[in-house]
């Protein structure tokens, strides 16, 4: 239990703890680094590297939930295909995922 509370000691000539007062803090900031930044920030490139890749025919989910083809892309925008005379328009980066070719008509 000595570990959580500091000894006092009497007031010396040299400072005590230097670099053992900022391990804790460090180490803190290298498990948040590690299970919480690091993570996202590749989800988000890999998100991104989906979005760029994105082409006519893929069938893809958005953030909403909507099922659909793309018909038409441009640099931000895409129009989505939901049934043969539904089509809609929306962000490149409100697609969440690409589906594999044939969902559409499992569906």
């Amino acid at each position: 239990m000595d570990f959580l509370i500091a000894n006092a000691y009497a007031q010396s000539g040299q400072p005590q703890g230097g670099l053992m007062s900022f391990l804790p803090l460090i180490l803190i900031f290298a498990v948040f680094y590690f299970m919480l930044i690091r993570p996202q920030m590749k989800r988000a490139k890999e998100h991104r590297k989906m979005v760029s890749e994105l082409a006519k025919g893929d069938e893809v989910v958005t953030n909403g939930g909507l099922l659909g083809k793309i018909t038409d892309i441009n640099d931000s925008f895409v129009t989505l295909q939901l049934a043969d005379s539904v089509e809609i328009k929306l962000q490149r980066h409100a697609v969440a995922s690409v589906m594999p070719k044939g969902t559409m008509a499992s569906a």
